[in-house]
């Protein structure tokens, strides 16, 4: 077999991953070659990203090396005295401010490399993300096989029974939800819109139009972080499923117009709110929830915060993720296409 191996120049420039998908939804674990991101809080390392080192993202989620609905997660040294590992989440437009698949296919993968023990006992990890503290609890099944799950930081429903025109949509209900980010959430069925594969390019545009509409007329505020105060996308919602376990089927279009393949563990967060909010979920009853593709994800509304005037909720999320590859990445000085492109 013919064997090739990195010069050294290229190979000491080199960005290494390991990659996995939850439920379907990738992500790419950036494991080596970036320089170290300054900062006391995770916010202050996010923002350090935005402004120093935006083109090992564009590099690593945009064509050639990803695609526009490639996914990543750069872990950190921890920012608080009990945590175990910060993270931040990238994506084909910027940064997010939570990722609930993200931090499934973390904590499972450093499971799966021997990051710390597994037993049937679940291991307790406390993680600083931009939203706030996560924390997720791993363990070993009756079969071996390693499971998560995590309790997000508090979610609540935001507004319900919004309106908004939007071009070549007309009249469009929504509800807003925080889960980790806001998402304006869309009845699909009552726009006569199908949350199967094959609508995928009239669901995204569809969500960006709405995304737009909402943003230009909603303003949103977060209470206790400025950086968190966007809306990171639209959420279709629909009761026709594939699986008659399962209580609905998400479809989240995101930043740029990418399309989330798990059911969007910050979306169920936020939906679980929404719901509990409309009184048609109690607290303790779990809701499974299906994706596009058919990924699954359970989430349970545990016990009722207040969060800064905000009746809210600590949502824990639960899903399979898998790893699919460990990678090198490396830029030639002479690639024309350092900085990536996205086609559609």
């Amino acid at each position: 077999m013919l064997s090739l191996t990195l010069p050294a120049p290229l190979a000491a420039e080199a960005l290494t991953t390991l990659d996995a998908h939850t439920e379907g939804e990738p992500l790419r674990i950036i494991t080596g070659g970036y320089p170290p991101i300054p900062g006391s809080t995770i916010l202050e390392k996010r923002r350090y990203l935005q402004v120093h080192l935006d083109h090992y993202r564009r590099l690593l989620m945009h064509e050639p090396r990803g695609h526009a609905d490639m996914y990543g997660a750069l872990l950190t040294e921890p920012t608080t005295l009990d945590g175990d590992f910060g993270v931040l989440f990238l994506h084909n437009e910027g940064y997010s401010s939570m990722c609930g698949h993200g931090i499934l296919a973390v904590v499972q993968a450093a499971a799966k490399c021997g990051w710390f023990s597994v037993t049937a006992m679940p291991e307790t990890i406390n993680i600083d993300a931009p939203a706030g503290r996560i924390q997720a609890q791993v363990w070993r099944n009756g079969a071996g096989g390693i499971e998560a799950s995590f309790i997000n930081v508090p979610s609540w429903a935001e507004a319900l029974d919004c309106r908004v025109e939007v071009p070549g949509l007309g009249t469009v209900g929504y509800d807003i939800g925080f889960g980790g980010a806001y998402y304006a959430y869309v009845d699909a069925d009552a726009l006569g819109l199908s949350c199967d594969p094959e609508r995928l390019p009239t669901l995204i545009s569809a969500g960006r139009a709405i995304k737009q509409a909402v943003m230009a007329t909603h303003p949103l505020a977060h209470p206790q972080e400025a950086d968190l105060s966007f809306l990171y996308g639209t959420l279709f919602t629909s009761a026709r499923t594939r699986d008659p376990d399962c209580h609905s089927r998400h479809v989240c279009v995101f930043a740029d117009g990418e399309v989330d393949r798990s059911p969007t563990g910050t979306g169920v967060a936020g939906r679980v709110a929404l719901l509990h909010a409309r009184n048609q979920v109690a607290l303790g009853q779990p809701l499974m929830i299906e994706s596009i593709v058919g990924g699954r994800m359970t989430v349970t509304a545990t016990d009722a915060v207040d969060y800064h005037g905000k009746a809210a909720l600590l949502p824990r999320v639960s899903g399979r993720s898998w790893i699919t590859g460990e990678h090198t990445f490396v830029l030639e000085p002479d690639d024309p296409f350092s900085q990536g492109f996205l086609l559609r």
